[in-house]
């Protein structure tokens, strides 16, 4: 089947895209929302100017739309890119990185309903812990570009998720009781390398910004290896 991809960059989005392709959907596109605002309630904000490059190196088409992020206002912008894609490259479904989310996943399965889209949501109810697993043994690459919870400091900000970070990060959850895959808005993500990625995207330069508990990675440059 045809798909769009709901896409911000990040691991679950990657992941998701991957696991459609392997269930042999053809990925035709990819949509992007961009939040005008840092705290949607709906898209992950970070590091979302680098997604074209990432579309780059992935050889799909990327459609966007901004939002201003406002809870009801994201959702008709989100129906409207969605109704663009369908009329632009024929899909007949969407695929979604939705792990655990349910004010996410009814939405957007509400929208998809609506426009008569199937909606496929691969990692839905995934452990977390098999989630970081899986990123690790398919040899993603995926760089922390957010923080916000106890035990996240600025060290954190510009670290790979190799072997050593998922496993403090699961000794974290036990000590803090946050979600190991920051799926409660603890960290966010970017894919830098992943089994589809034709190139590999390298950070030229960043700087990270910390304050009151919570940062995020400025990336000032980034470039197709």
């Amino acid at each position: 089947m045809k798909l769009g991809l709901l896409f911000s960059g990040g691991k679950d989005s990657c992941l998701a895209l991957h696991r459609a392709v392997a269930a042999g959907h053809e990925v035709a596109c990819l949509l992007t929302l961009l939040p005008e605002r840092d705290d949607s309630w709906m898209f992950h904000t970070p590091a979302l100017e680098w997604t074209a490059l990432q579309a780059e190196a992935l050889g799909i088409a990327q459609l966007t739309a901004a939002t201003p992020g406002e809870p009801e206002a994201e959702l008709a912008d989100m129906q409207a890119l969605l109704a663009r894609a369908q009329r632009e490259t024929g899909i007949a479904g969407v695929v979604t990185g939705a792990l655990a989310s349910t004010y996410q996943a009814t939405r957007i399965q509400r929208a998809c309903a609506d426009l008569g889209l199937w909606c496929f949501n691969p990692l839905w109810q995934l452990p977390q812990t098999q989630l970081l697993e899986m990123l690790l043994a398919e040899r993603y690459e995926v760089v922390v570009t957010a923080v916000a919870a106890d035990g996240l400091g600025p060290e954190w900000l510009g670290r790979r998720l190799d072997r050593a970070a998922v496993d403090e990060l699961l000794a974290l959850a036990d000590r803090y009781g946050l979600n190991p895959a920051g799926e409660g808005g603890e960290l966010e993500t970017l894919v830098l390398d992943a089994p589809l990625f034709r190139q590999q995207l390298r950070l030229v330069e960043t700087s990270p910004e910390f304050r009151a508990g919570a940062g995020r990675l400025q990336i000032r440059k980034a470039v197709l290896a």
